[in-house]
């Protein structure tokens, strides 16, 4: 069972435009609404994939209310918590290119008798769960509820659960120095900026990512957009990628790369395959939809072991390109 906590959820409004020219007036070619907020986009993905999941998020207001009646529609178990401010929308305009401009409203404030609802909603839903849990955080904390996060990392380390957190800012340097989560995963803008350092080949990549373990975490996932993701623990390293696509929209991809990490079997270089196969899917449907199986093409997605520390995975991503046989373990290594 996954069980992810989105502490600021929102309606994720997407306008398809021709190009996007700032000052003037824009018309949408095409319109989307969808449910929204890093957890509750892995729970949704995690459900077109068959895989158990319940989404905790805090609602209010009537978007509050069009949210759950979305995430009902769409067939994603959810436990509640009420609040008395109205739950966020968020815009994003994405051009003929595929590039993506988004526009995230605050959330509304949570009360200290909101947020011991939200904790005891996660600690009810990880007692319910049993084995083999997994607790997501994920996405923005919002004010009034800072130091939610290394709470329920430790909330659910007491329960025997698994945590991973996808997190920016002072709420992913937050958890990295209270330590205790089995997965980070930060993109790279959030790792430089966390790490006040700029890595550009895998090797530094790699260094920066084990900086973070030394803090007491057990492996760190590093999206890396277009060139695909590494994997890092304090043994190994994996990168997985594949040729370029031209992405439809961006919104979301993040969050199915790792709902599919979580959700796959298998050793960490076939989980890592399946995580970057669904986040590049992602990218090829419109506003924030998430992708069903016949969306995606692991056959597409290359996976090296260890990678030479000196290149860049942009050079990783151009190889792949090229395709080179995998082996029968469906790994290679430069």
């Amino acid at each position: 069972m996954i069980v992810t906590v989105t502490p600021n959820p929102s309606l994720d409004r997407t306008y398809d435009v021709g190009q996007l020219v700032v000052g003037e007036v824009n018309r949408a070619v095409r319109t989307h609404l969808d449910p929204g907020g890093k957890g509750i986009n892995v729970s949704r993905t995690l459900v077109r994939h068959a895989r158990p999941t319940v989404a905790v998020l805090p609602v209010g207001g009537s978007d509050g209310a069009e949210l759950v009646g979305a995430l009902d529609a769409l067939g994603v178990p959810t436990h509640t918590v009420a609040v008395g401010g109205g739950t966020r929308s968020n815009v994003a305009v994405v051009d003929g290119a595929g590039v993506t401009t988004k526009i995230n409203a605050a959330g509304p404030a949570l009360g200290p008798g909101e947020v011991a609802a939200l904790v005891a909603a996660v600690e009810h839903e990880v007692d319910r769960a049993g084995e083999d849990v997994w607790v997501v955080l994920a996405g923005s904390v919002p004010a009034g509820a800072q130091g939610l996060y290394p709470r329920l990392v430790e909330v659910a380390r007491s329960r025997g659960a698994s945590v991973a957190v996808d997190a920016s800012g002072a709420d992913l340097a937050g958890v990295v120095a209270s330590g205790g989560t089995t997965l980070l995963k930060p993109n790279l803008e959030e790792l430089s900026e966390l790490l006040g350092e700029s890595p550009v080949t895998v090797g530094e990549i790699v260094a920066c990512a084990r900086r973070l373990l030394a803090r007491g975490h057990r492996q760190v996932l590093v999206s890396l957009g277009p060139d695909g993701a590494l994997l890092v623990d304090a043994a190994a390293s994996w990168w997985a990628g594949g040729a370029p696509l031209v992405p439809r929209s961006t919104v979301g991809a993040g969050d199915c790369t790792l709902a599919g990490f979580l959700g796959a079997t298998g050793d960490d270089g076939a989980r890592l395959r399946t995580a970057v196969a669904w986040g590049r899917a992602a990218t090829s449907l419109p506003g924030s939809a998430v992708p069903a199986p016949l969306d995606v093409r692991e056959d597409e997605v290359d996976v090296v072991r260890d990678p030479d520390p000196a290149v860049r995975p942009e050079q990783l991503a151009a190889r792949a390109a090229s395709s080179t046989p995998r082996s029968t373990q469906g790994e290679h290594h430069v």
